[in-house]
């Protein structure tokens, strides 16, 4: 009688079992190890390369200048705007001002020469008939304590002289200068020649050079001194 061989089952956890599965596990931590590797690798990397960027000035300089530029230019622009424009309305109002006031001093000299000779003229001009009514308007162009000396003069020396010895006079007016001028008072050189008749006699000529100083009175320019130079 033959007793039948049976063939002994492949254990699960027999010998060859456990040295497959050991030799797969060790492959698959090999495996693992490898990704971790790669993984710490990449991660390496990847914080390595902004520490690289960062290092690069021309990435990281031109932002941060910007940053500054842009508040410093604004508080520029604001603080400095206000001072220019305060300083060219100051400078426009300046320039209209020295404007105005060479404009006021030219039109002092025009008016105050031409004052001077018309009133120079006046008080140096008379005949023997109508001495008192051309003195008398003399006294028209003059003002203060000139005015008041005038007066006293024609009236004792002057009036009575004319009509007594038939004297006449006339004054001319060769040149005249403006020595100075505001929009109140001004200065004036004059050459003056006069021309005196006594009675039948031959005109007598004199040259003189006053020095005429003028104030302007109710819109008028009027004589208050008048001084031989």
């Amino acid at each position: 009688m033959r007793i039948p061989m049976f063939r002994r089952a492949e254990d699960p956890t027999g010998t060859s079992s456990v040295e497959e599965t050991t030799e797969e596990s060790v492959q698959t931590k090999t495996g693992e190890a490898e990704a971790e590797t790669v993984s710490s690798s990449s991660k390496r990397s990847s914080v390595t390369e902004p520490a690289t960027v960062a290092d690069r000035p021309d990435h990281d300089d031109k932002p941060t200048n910007t940053r500054r530029r842009i508040p410093w230019s604004r508080a520029i622009a604001y603080g400095l705007l206000p001072v220019l424009a305060f300083l060219l309305a100051s400078a426009a109002g300046y320039l209209k001002w020295q404007d105005g006031s060479a404009r006021e001093a030219q039109t002092a000299r025009v008016e105050s020469v031409q004052a001077a000779i018309d009133g120079t003229v006046a008080l140096l001009s008379y005949r023997p008939d109508t001495v008192e009514k051309d003195l008398a308007a003399a006294k028209s162009r003059m003002t203060g304590t000139f005015l008041d000396s005038y007066t006293k003069l024609t009236q004792d020396v002057v009036i009575p002289g004319a009509k007594q010895k038939q004297i006449s006079a006339v004054a001319t007016i060769p040149a005249a200068a403006s020595s100075s001028a505001t929009p109140t008072r001004a200065v004036v050189l004059l050459f003056v020649n006069q021309s005196v008749i006594v009675g039948q006699g031959a005109p007598t000529s004199t040259a003189s050079s006053v020095r005429v100083t003028l104030d302007k009175v109710g819109g008028r320019w009027l004589i208050s001194q008048f001084d031989p130079v």
